[in-house]
């Protein structure tokens, strides 16, 4: 029987709640009864994690929902993320009736804060699991539009040959074979009183066949699922900004459709890039890093950002380096690198680094007619650290602020059902960088004021760094 989360069980008119005789935890068959007087009575923060524990074993289609390291209760969307990858009815309903009956006042802002999680990660879900003949391109900037109306934010929309003009050959390159044009969308919020700069780059494939380079027919089925970087960063981007985030946040969605059709790119065709670095084609289906180069460097150009995150389903190698349940990190510096791995521990969504070597690895790319070409010569040498590597390379591996690449391929489904994989762990990861209590208890970034002296600088400058 399909699992159920978490559900109240009470007679018609308990209006309060003490008289509601049980919580129900877990699926149907396996259902666990908590009387209400024990939840009112006790539920202070290690009683609490006891109880989502026990809620969370029960619901175990997953090995990774028994380890301790999803079951910690101050952190940010545990149990909603868990309760949503099972299907079960909203965790946001749940919490939200929980607080209304069962809380002190003093709890109600954590509350909030994993309701909006908890949303997020199922709109992302949401997102990935829709087929592309609803989810293409137009859609998708729809449910951003949406988001940004919500949030009181106009996105910046750059579409079809307005970037073969502006020079965004990568997005453009793959996606205009499709009948629904590709797109770079922009969300910016951006507060008085900012102190950095931080953009969240999706790659939003919303089907990718693999395009000339076709994949094959067991290959191809499930590749609606190559927009959940997109879709992660849209559910993060909603929540965060909810949650009052503090520094300056992009979201930028890098949107097409790797389709085959008269106007698809062919192997052999050089594009140029926003960049403005070439690349030689010799694998149509490398198309994921062709629209994030276009992404970050115009993050890093147009937006000024110091620190950028790219996200993305990149590479089918990325599940057989770091596994099903951990997403792999790539970045330029070994503190965020740690940051990854601890803010994976506390939210739930697994991470482990890969290999950052360019003068190594860089040179799988090497183009005799280009500045590189968009998929490596040998695929036995770390393809997954050197895709992330080309990525990289478009905004320059001596670029002084920070990139962090995670690559979200495996993790972004469990079976055949989205799991939101992403959200949670952004808003950890930013956490220092919101005005919530929970968020920054999570995030392993700290707050510390560094003294800038010089002619040209005559004030303390606040930035949020790594504990």
């Amino acid at each position: 029987m399909a699992s159920v989360g978490l559900q109240f069980q009470a007679s018609a008119g308990d209006a309060d709640p003490q008289s509601r005789p049980l919580l129900l935890l877990g699926q149907l068959q396996h259902l666990h009864r908590v009387p209400w007087s024990h939840v009112r009575g006790k539920l202070q923060p290690r009683v609490t994690e006891e109880l989502w524990q026990a809620a969370l074993a029960t619901l175990n289609p997953n090995p990774t929902d028994s380890c301790p390291l999803y079951l910690n209760c101050a952190t940010v969307a545990a149990l909603p993320s868990r309760v949503s990858r099972h299907n079960s009815p909203s965790a946001a309903h749940f919490i939200t009736r929980l607080v209304r009956t069962c809380l002190p006042p003093g709890t109600h802002r954590c509350i909030l804060c994993l309701t909006n999680a908890a949303e997020g990660v199922r709109l992302a879900a949401r997102i990935v699991d829709t087929p592309c003949n609803e989810m293409n391109t137009d859609i998708f900037l729809e449910e951003i539009i949406q988001v940004g109306k919500e949030l009181g934010i106009t996105p910046t929309i750059i579409r079809d040959e307005q970037l073969k003009t502006k020079g965004f050959g990568g997005i453009y390159g793959v996606g205009k074979a499709a009948l629904h044009p590709p797109a770079l969308a922009v969300l910016s919020h951006t507060p008085d009183g900012a102190t950095q700069t931080i953009a969240w780059v999706g790659k939003g494939i919303v089907y990718d066949t693999g395009g000339l380079s076709i994949k094959g027919k067991t290959t191809m089925p499930g590749m609606k699922r190559d927009c959940g970087g997109a879709a992660a960063v849209l559910g993060a981007f909603r929540a965060a900004i909810k949650q009052g985030f503090k520094d300056n946040l992009h979201a930028v969605f890098c949107l097409a459709e790797n389709a085959v059709g008269p106007n698809a790119t062919r192997p052999d065709d050089i594009h140029l890039l926003y960049s403005g670095k070439t690349v030689e084609i010799n694998n149509t289906d490398a198309e994921g890093r062709l629209v994030l180069a276009d992404g970050v460097s115009y993050a890093c150009k147009d937006l000024g950002a110091d620190i950028i995150v790219d996200m993305a389903t990149l590479t089918g190698a990325q599940g057989i380096a770091t596994g099903k349940y951990h997403a792999a990190v790539l970045t330029n510096s070994a503190e965020w690198e740690a940051a990854c791995v601890k803010a994976g521990r506390k939210c739930g969504d697994l991470v482990h680094p890969l290999v950052y070597c360019p003068e190594l690895h860089f040179s799988e790319f090497t183009s005799a007619v280009a500045d590189m070409k968009n998929s490596v010569a040998d695929r036995d040498n770390s393809p997954s650290s050197c895709a992330g590597l080309f990525i990289a390379s478009h905004i320059g591996f001596d670029w002084p602020g920070v990139w962090v690449h995670l690559d979200i391929a495996a993790p972004v489904h469990a079976g055949e059902r989205a799991t939101g994989f992403g959200v949670a762990l952004l808003l950890a990861l930013f956490g220092r960088a919101s005005e919530d209590p929970l968020l920054n208890l999570v995030s392993p970034l700290d707050c510390e004021v560094d003294a800038q002296e010089g002619d040209n600088m005559g004030r303390d400058s606040k930035r949020r760094r790594l504990v």
